[in-house]
């Protein structure tokens, strides 16, 4: 064979090799954009959200995110910190478009409930029916415990559209913005974005009013106490509670106070 036929046989080894080596290497974020509605999000709304984090002395390129859910105020609020801080700052507010369920965890599959606790985000679908979604890891490792041993219920997502069976819409135009939030958080950190879901503003006051208004709601009481002690430590801290389950079901709070 002529040398150089066998030089571009080599060269085209080469070059494949290569190909492929960095079609693996491709970060979390470009994977993302390859897909048609991530890439629509970040057109419409990536120098918005850079706009509005500058305000703040952020870039997009070093948050970490954090979520926080209210189902009787119908909100879901986004903090944001650079990645070597330890304490978020608040950052929006996004409506819920639509409601389900009452007050109370999620306990069984078909319940309606919008799940409460503290969560993480899990997955990140680019062609949601409900244009993207953001899946949340419900059942956690205490709805095992305290949910239907066999039917606890899954896919529970904070998504585009009004629709809603368990799930937190905001819009397909506000999941736009949190999903891309949430894609560079991702991409510029290895922690998983934690999502806290709350009945709602946990004040003792709250707690009893809710209570005081419809009695069926006692028995979520010593619940909603353990969620308080991690909305209680974030609202003095601004930084994230570290939270266990013991062989019960229940929240226990690990940080120590400063």
């Amino acid at each position: 064979m002529p040398r150089f036929l066998v030089l571009l046989i080599l060269l085209g080894a080469s070059y494949s090799k290569y190909s492929v080596c960095c079609a693996q290497d491709i970060g979390f974020k470009e994977k993302q954009k390859q897909y048609t509605r991530v890439k629509g999000a970040y057109k419409a709304k990536e120098k918005l959200l850079q706009a509005e984090l500058h305000k703040i002395g952020y870039e997009l390129s070093e948050i970490e995110v954090f979520i926080r859910a209210f189902k009787k105020e119908a909100i879901l609020e986004v903090f944001v910190k650079k990645i070597e801080d330890k304490q978020y700052h608040y950052f929006k507010t996004y409506d819920f478009c639509s409601n389900s369920g009452n007050l109370g965890p999620k306990r069984i599959e078909g319940d309606a409930q919008i799940p409460e606790g503290f969560y993480q985000i899990e997955g990140y679908n680019p062609y949601s029916q409900f244009h993207l979604s953001l899946r949340v890891n419900y059942p956690n490792d205490a709805d095992l415990i305290l949910s239907n041993k066999n039917y606890p219920g899954s896919e529970v997502y904070v998504q585009g559209d009004c629709v809603t069976i368990g799930c937190i819409p905001i819009t397909d135009d506000k999941i736009k913005e949190l999903y891309l939030l949430s894609v560079e958080s991702k991409n510029n950190s290895e922690r998983p974005i934690s999502i806290h879901i709350f009945p709602f503003y946990l004040s003792d006051k709250n707690i009893n009013n809710a209570i005081l208004k419809d009695k069926n709601l006692k028995i979520h009481h010593k619940f909603w106490k353990e969620l308080q002690s991690g909305f209680d430590f974030f609202e003095k801290n601004k930084t994230l509670p570290k939270i266990s389950v013991n062989q019960t079901g229940q929240y226990t709070l690990q940080n120590h106070e400063k």
